[in-house]
């Protein structure tokens, strides 16, 4: 079967990266335990959060970039693709150590055993070898560094599942429905060390990195009638107040006595291992919202104000390995100098800033250390569009897929997460 992708002008969807973004700020604000910072992010207002989003716009995102490659060939495509995948195994790899080295260093430096408890790091003293070769497999993971192991995994899977939704997109979705499905019925997961399963379940999380790509190559064209209809907008805001009130009732025993016990215990606690049904609705329903009130050329994403939180987005590796070290550091600061909420607000703005200020070095560094060349062709910048999510679509009609390009642009070409 012949695919041709029938891409939209070629314009950089800055919608992605500001949501990746604040995927990354929401993030870190979450990962500062016992914090009001908890309260800025957006995890306790809604079933999903700042880790869904970023799974499913990685997986949109590279189903664009990978699928320009891939019309040089499926082995050519692949290569591009475990190039990214070893990058992203190094960050972890390079974060895992750092990360390690400081809860050991400030627990024996300031007598505080109980981060080596809190944060996972008992391996480090009783059997550090152990640590380490379990640590490489990605099987033990200190708290707060299981995304990256989680997004190596759908990475490395990933070309298969390209290759078979350029050919069959529904199948693949499907494939990845009745995946999903099985993993949580059968309680299918990978083992971690020194007991227990992956904190994100990659049987059931791939759902999200899947339907990402799937709306990225001819999902998001087939249903934009959803963007149209009142009735579904009617019902997508009944389902986040209903989730917002049912997420902060796990908090507010006042709002708890609102639901029925037999109710309330269907979503709390909120299954987030497994990526319950209810998570992955929410996200849906705010892709569906999103992608209705802000399109893609609207005004605001130029504004200045936002143009840190894109940046991230832009920036995504370096600014989510930052963000997880900051965290830490920030909590330990918090225990050390006091945990006043005044303080708590600056370390939350501290680390923002710092940040921030990553990603625009790395945006800084890339552009200087880029050869002319890989940005250029015939004097032209080559093209190279994200697309918006209601407006890819995929015609089939032959065996070899290929892509049919727009027209230069001067918009920043789409990046890898």
């Amino acid at each position: 079967m012949k695919l041709a992708l029938a891409l939209p002008p070629p314009q950089r969807d800055l919608r992605l990266d500001l949501f990746r973004g604040l995927a990354n700020w929401a993030m870190f604000l979450g990962h500062v335990p016992g914090t009001v910072l908890v309260w800025c992010s957006f995890r306790n207002y809604g079933f999903s959060d700042g880790a869904d989003l970023f799974v499913f716009i990685s997986g949109y995102t590279s189903a664009l970039v990978y699928t320009r490659k891939m019309e040089r060939g499926f082995v050519f495509g692949t290569s591009r693709l475990f190039r990214r995948v070893w990058q992203i195994y190094t960050a972890h790899i390079v974060l895992f150590m750092i990360y390690l080295a400081f809860i050991h260093f400030l627990s024996e430096r300031f007598n505080a055993p109980d981060l080596i408890d809190l944060f996972n790091a008992g391996p480090v003293t009783s059997a550090p070898i152990e640590m380490m070769t379990q640590g490489l497999l990605l099987r033990y993971k200190p708290l707060n560094l299981d995304v990256l192991p989680l997004y190596v995994v759908l990475m490395g899977l990933f070309p298969p599942i390209l290759w078979l939704m350029l050919r069959f997109p529904d199948a693949a979705m499907i494939g990845s429905v009745l995946l999903y499905l099985a993993a949580r019925q059968f309680h299918w997961n990978l083992p971690s060390y020194p007991s227990g399963s992956w904190y994100f379940n990659p049987l059931a999380w791939q759902l999200l990195f899947v339907t990402g790509a799937w709306l990225a190559l001819t999902g998001a064209g087939r249903l934009h009638f959803l963007l149209r209809s009142r009735f579904v907008l009617v019902v997508a805001v009944a389902y986040l107040i209903f989730a917002a009130i049912m997420t902060l009732a796990a908090h507010q025993p006042q709002l708890r006595a609102l639901f029925a016990p037999a109710l309330f215990e269907l979503f709390n606690p909120n299954d987030k291992t497994n990526l319950a049904p209810y998570r992955y609705l929410h996200l849906m329903v705010l892709i569906i919202l999103g992608a209705r009130f802000i399109p893609i050329d609207a005004r605001g994403l130029q504004a200045t104000i936002l143009r840190p939180l894109v940046k991230c987005g832009q920036q995504s590796l370096e600014v989510f390995c930052v963000g997880i070290l900051l965290a830490f550091i920030g909590y330990f600061i918090l225990q050390l100098a006091g945990n006043g909420i005044l303080a708590q607000l600056l370390v939350g703005a501290t680390g923002i800033a710092i940040m921030t200020a990553v990603a625009y070095y790395r945006s800084w560094s890339k552009r200087v250390e880029k050869p002319s060349h890989e940005s250029s062709v015939d004097g032209k910048r080559a093209p190279e569009s994200t697309g918006p999510l209601e407006h890819l679509v995929v015609r089939a009609a032959g065996t070899v897929p290929q892509v049919a390009c727009g027209t230069d642009t001067q918009q920043q070409p789409l990046k890898e997460v």
